[in-house]
């Protein structure tokens, strides 16, 4: 698996970026796309851009294919991780900064790759997927 990641916000991302690497080894490796670490500024824009949701949010994908049965490169496309986001939630749900922020690349990968959440079934679906992914890598609540 090949993961760009660039750094957009004030924050450093670089133990980040080392953790991610380390959870998604050994998945689907001939896939790529990119994590972009943005500051609550920058995720407002896009989420009042193309959602038309005028607010911080955590995480958006925007998957360079909609339909996941049909993806002619192996490039899946595009996550957004809010820093500053991840760390009020993290101290919020009681964990650490980085399971907060292995957490929302898992999410925002599996959104990529076709999951979602809009109804029960499919959410427990997700939840499960993620949790998988990261106690495999070894990041636990």
């Amino acid at each position: 698996m090949i993961i760009n990641f660039f750094n957009e916000g004030s924050l450093d991302s670089k133990p980040y970026e080392e953790l991610i690497t380390r959870v998604f080894e050994g998945l689907d490796q001939d896939k790529e796309f990119s994590i972009i670490f943005v500051d609550d500024t920058k995720i407002q824009e896009i989420n009042r851009d193309y959602r038309k949701i005028d607010r911080v949010t955590d995480v958006i994908s925007f998957a360079l294919c909609d339909d996941p049965s049909y993806v002619p490169t192996d490039e899946l496309g595009d996550i957004f991780i809010d820093v500053e986001q991840a760390l009020r939630q993290a101290s919020l749900y009681g964990h650490t900064p980085e399971r907060e922020v292995a957490f929302l690349a898992v999410h925002g990968y599996l959104h990529l790759c076709g999951y979602d959440h809009m109804t029960k079934e499919e959410e427990q679906i997700m939840c499960q997927k993620q949790e998988e992914i990261l106690s495999k890598a070894g990041v636990t609540r």
